[in-house]
């Protein structure tokens, strides 16, 4: 098992920055292949943005604003989000996959919630 837990969350001025941050403990493997998604009110919940190893995918509408990494030694997932809008206003929560050889994020594709077995309890964004 993969335990989540995210911070950084808060409110923000259009064109603002955060740092969301989500520490993970648990299954080393699991840890390989990680995301952010994020889920507004009355919405699908909607990848934002994932990692394996080196390689990173992005919805097209946070491309060139948001950057996801991870910082192995800290066992830390980052989602650093500038130039934003009240449109990425959502609860955003971290998610890991327990099979990382069949991780989206090894072939450049995309994914939805159910793709991810680990979920941390969410961080809210509001931007105004």
């Amino acid at each position: 098992d993969v335990q989540l837990v995210e911070s950084g969350g808060g409110s923000v001025q259009a064109g603002g920055s955060l740092r969301l941050s989500c520490a993970a403990s648990g299954n080393t493997y699991s840890r390989l292949c990680m995301a952010w998604f994020r889920q507004a009110p009355g919405k699908e919940r909607e990848e934002v943005a994932s990692i394996y190893t080196i390689r990173t995918v992005y919805a097209d509408s946070v491309k060139d604003r948001f950057t996801i990494s991870q910082d192995s030694a800290k066992n830390t997932l980052y989602l650093q989000m500038n130039d934003l809008k009240p449109e990425d206003t959502a609860m955003y929560y971290c998610a890991a996959r327990g099979d990382w050889y069949t991780c989206p994020a090894r072939s450049s594709r995309r994914s939805t919630r159910y793709a991810y077995d680990y979920w941390g309890q969410g961080t809210q964004v509001t931007v105004s």
